[in-house]
């Protein structure tokens, strides 16, 4: 018997797919570890742009942690290739 059928590989995910609410909050549930890092990357990285470029480095923290919060999802699946978990 071929029990290979179910074995599909997930059908590749687009660029503005990646970018909804649903497939967001489906990434990080299935991948806790990475959901508290960005966590602490959202929360902290702008206090970390305080100490070190004043009010321009608070702004740049905070663009550049919900840039990462966003593209995050779609960076691991696309790059690294995480599609299973």
């Amino acid at each position: 018997m071929d029990y290979t059928a179910g074995m599909t590989s997930p059908p590749d995910l687009s660029f503005a797919a990646s970018l909804s609410s649903a497939q967001r909050t489906s990434f990080y549930e299935r991948r806790k570890p990475l959901a508290v890092a960005m966590i602490f990357t959202v929360f902290f990285l702008p206090f970390v742009g305080l100490f070190a470029g004043g009010l321009f480095g608070v702004v740049a923290g905070v663009i550049i942690s919900v840039l990462a919060y966003y593209l995050t999802p779609y960076l691991v699946l696309k790059v690294c290739g995480w599609n299973r978990a």
